[in-house]
């Protein structure tokens, strides 16, 4: 069965009694400030993940600094201009969090000293 069978994207949601019958355990849900759905199912599942049916086996990490936002993230001034230029196409509203720096900058230790002991020979 192909996708485009039971998902049909001309009806703005509406599934049809066919497609409604032939399925079990169907849920529909969106956060309530309709920010992002692929983040929001994340947590869904992240939340189905640490429980039991009857109460919670560990606890869910806290929303992150990303949270309700998509992340992208260029290599080059000319990816960060092509990003400018489908933000303006599209009109989304972006934020550039690092204020033009592309740079990346790695922490002193990093490549210093190995956790791994060297080989010394036989």
């Amino acid at each position: 069965m192909r996708a485009q069978e039971f998902v049909t994207e001309d009806a703005v949601g509406k599934i049809s009694k066919r497609n409604q019958n032939a399925t079990r355990g169907l849920n529909k849900f969106r956060d309530l400030n309709f920010a992002d759905r692929v983040y929001e199912l994340n947590r869904v599942m992240m939340a189905v993940a640490c429980n039991n049916g009857t109460e919670f086996v560990q606890e869910v990490d806290g929303e992150s600094w990303a949270g309700r936002h998509d992340i992208a993230a260029p290599y080059t001034q000319v990816e960060q201009d092509m990003l400018n230029l489908a933000y303006k196409k599209i009109g989304t509203k972006a934020i550039d969090i690092n204020k033009g720096d592309l740079r990346s900058q790695e922490h002193p230790a990093v490549n210093k000293t190995s956790p791994v002991t060297g080989f010394k020979g036989y």
